[in-house]
């Protein structure tokens, strides 16, 4: 069953494309019809791209990696935030750090940074700083947390990027390609697909598309991190059960040898008496 549907696409918004004369040709094989010069695009094929990228990001999410959600246009900010931090996935909406994926290191350092300056808050450090210091400190820390903050938990490179926009979030996507990453994009009628590796053909500008979309590959997500705790429940039980059977065993052995030992005494006595009783006679 299809995670959209036609209906669903269209009340959202997702078939306005844009200008004719503001069109890549690259998106030809994405469009259905033109009407008033303005591009329709062809919601059929966003549902099924919908799908297939729906079903990747599940597998991604199963497999315990983490996908990067980049979106700094206006409209799609809150959205993305919310949606994001709904699966637990790290996200970009204010400026993208330029070097954040082929320079990652160095936006470690910076994350590593803010963490310090929270436990030297904690600690009482500050307290002894005069108010300019504690202040431009505070600045720093303040500026740190709008631009990383949503990534403080990225440790590593994530394993997928989800962008809205490809063309004003192009450094990303540069990025993300020169290092391999799979780039999973809402693509509009004006935008390049050819480096996208998840095309979903839809309107990147209104917010019920963005919203329509996201709800869509979020759900994925969320059952992909489902499988995966259910499989850790069940692969936890199988080594409990199998640490139970080997404790099981060396009683069952244990038992079985204290039997042994008793025949042996009963036999041992019972051989006395017949000695005993052929001494008699």
């Amino acid at each position: 069953m299809s995670r959209t549907s036609f209906d669903q696409l269209l009340e959202a918004g997702c078939h306005f494309g844009h200008l004719r004369r503001k069109w890549n040709p690259a998106m030809a094989p994405y469009i259905f019809m033109e009407r008033n010069g303005i591009h329709i695009i062809d919601l059929h094929k966003t549902v099924a791209k919908v799908d297939e990228a729906a079903e990747a990001l599940k597998q991604i999410a199963k497999s315990g990696k983490k996908i990067l959600f980049v979106a700094t246009k206006k409209q799609a900010k809150d959205i993305v935030a919310e949606k994001a931090a709904s699966v637990n996935m790290p996200y970009v909406i204010e400026r993208w750090p330029g070097g954040m994926l082929t320079n990652f290191p160095t936006i470690r350092k910076a994350v590593k940074k803010m963490a310090n300056i929270d436990k030297l808050m904690a600690d009482g450090t500050f307290s002894n700083l005069s108010k300019r210091e504690l202040l431009q400190i505070t600045r720093q820390r303040a500026k740190l947390e709008k631009n990383l903050g949503s990534i403080a938990d990225l440790t590593r490179l994530p394993s997928a990027l989800f962008v809205i926009d490809v063309m004003k979030e192009n450094i990303a996507v540069r990025e993300a390609k020169r290092l391999g990453i799979p780039v999973f994009a809402m693509v509009d009628t004006n935008s390049d697909p050819k480096d996208i590796d998840f095309v979903i053909p839809a309107n990147d500008d209104a917010k019920d598309s963005v919203d329509v979309v996201l709800t869509a590959c979020c759900q994925a997500i969320a059952e992909g991190l489902e499988e995966r705790k259910a499989e850790k429940a069940d692969e936890k039980a199988a080594a409990e059960q199998a640490e139970e059977a080997a404790e099981a065993k060396p009683k069952r052995g244990a038992r079985k040898a204290r039997k042994e030992e008793a025949a042996e005494e009963v036999a041992a006595e019972q051989a006395e008496e017949k000695a005993e009783e052929a001494a008699e006679e």
